[in-house]
């Protein structure tokens, strides 16, 4: 677990003039130049989370085979007070020299991808990949691609930007069913958040023909065992991603948030806030594994009790760079707008790396994790090992 304490290359802490907010960046590795990483925006948000988010962007674009490296912005801050896109401006603002040459951001816990585009649109620079798209051989081409990707819609009324990230947690639920056997009308899942990710992520199982029999927003966890109107309930949310408790059919069970953690179900998606599964309650969960949709869902300790349950954790890295990946495969121009070419290679990759995961999971009790950093280890170490190999940012 070494590599889940490597130091970042670079820490930058920001103090907003005007209301005292405390925002950091962290780039943990620069490769051709370039990190990614979304900005999030929450009260509470420390210095040692963010580097635990770059950190796992780093490893995500390693895992995949990004020409890229792993940074990641965050700022303490309610992103509900009406002061808060002031506050996302100036910090961008600031940060100008890094978005313009180095750090491609996105969305994040409290900031979601309109808002971010807001922003840099203010600033003059049109989308939040701009220091990536300005590299490009013709950037306005790159743009042009990069907005109709975003904006495609898919079934359910949604936009391709929107739900990419939840379909590869989805696809990473599905891989784990197949792996052990599972038949996906049998399987139920828990998933805590429903906002872009674990709304996204519950869609796409509901789809499957998965149960899902449990979502916990702030509010509470709504809970019913023969498995949850998914559709019916993201009609149902509002811009903050909480559901109308008042619309809600009356044979779903009101439970207390944190209740989604104990629920009895085959898999747990913490889609919300990282360090969701600690010491303190990882005794509670009954799922059989755990797929973290949110970055950092699951302390070290946590992990380290929950393997030795016999409960795997399939890492942040691998289950939810759905969205990154898709995010500089578009860039690369390797899919486009067609939404079933993004499906299919976000659907073969995904389930490829948990089958992987889960092999040496179940020949040797290798957590998915170790297993996974391996991975990300061997490419960075073959990048190094044969420069003219590594993957290099070429963005046509």
């Amino acid at each position: 677990m070494a590599a889940r304490n490597a130091e970042p290359l670079m820490r930058l802490i920001w103090t907003d003039p005007v209301t005292g907010a405390t925002g950091y960046l962290v780039v943990h590795s620069l490769v051709s130049g370039i990190a990614t990483g979304g900005t999030r925006m929450r009260a509470g948000c420390t210095m040692s989370e963010v580097e635990d988010l770059a950190r796992g962007m780093a490893n995500k674009t390693a895992t995949f085979g990004l020409p890229v490296g792993g940074a990641k912005g965050g700022i303490d801050f309610d992103p509900k007070d009406e002061r808060a896109f002031g506050v996302l401006e100036r910090f961008c603002a600031f940060l100008r020299p890094w978005i313009d040459n180095h750090w491609v951001t996105a969305e994040d816990l409290g900031v979601p991808q309109h808002l971010i585009d807001e922003v840099f649109a203010k600033l003059g620079l049109e989308q939040s990949y701009h220091a990536a798209i300005r590299r490009s051989a013709d950037p306005a081409h790159t743009l042009r691609r990069v907005q109709a990707g975003l904006s495609t819609p898919v079934p359910g009324g949604l936009l391709l930007g929107d739900v990419i990230g939840g379909y590869g947690v989805a696809q990473a639920c599905l891989g784990v069913a197949d792996a052990w056997e599972w038949a996906a009308e049998k399987t139920t899942v828990a998933v805590q958040g429903i906002g872009t990710m674990g709304g996204g992520a519950a869609w796409y199982l509901h789809e499957a023909g998965i149960k899902v029999v449990a979502v916990a927003d702030a509010a509470g966890t709504l809970y019913r065992p023969e498995g949850l109107d998914i559709p019916g309930l993201l009609e149902l949310r509002d811009a903050y991603g909480e559901i109308d408790r008042s619309r809600l059919p009356a044979d779903v069970r009101l439970l207390p948030r944190d209740e989604i953690v104990a629920t009895d179900a085959d898999i747990l998606v913490p889609a919300a806030i990282s360090y969701a599964l600690r010491a303190g309650n990882q005794g509670a969960v009954k799922a059989k594994v755990v797929i973290e949709a949110a970055n950092a869902a699951t302390t070290p300790d946590a992990e380290a009790a929950l393997a030795a349950r016999g409960i795997p954790v399939i890492p942040d890295f691998v289950a939810n760079a759905g969205a990154a990946a898709w995010a500089w495969w578009l860039l690369l121009g390797q899919v486009g707008a067609d939404p079933a070419d993004s499906f299919l290679r976000l659907r073969t990759e995904m389930r490829a790396k948990v089958a992987l995961l889960l092999s040496s999971w179940n020949l040797d009790r290798i957590s998915p994790r170790t297993t996974g950093l391996r991975l990300a280890e061997t490419t960075r170490s073959d990048a190094a090992a044969v420069p003219e190999a590594a993957p290099v940012l070429v963005i046509p």
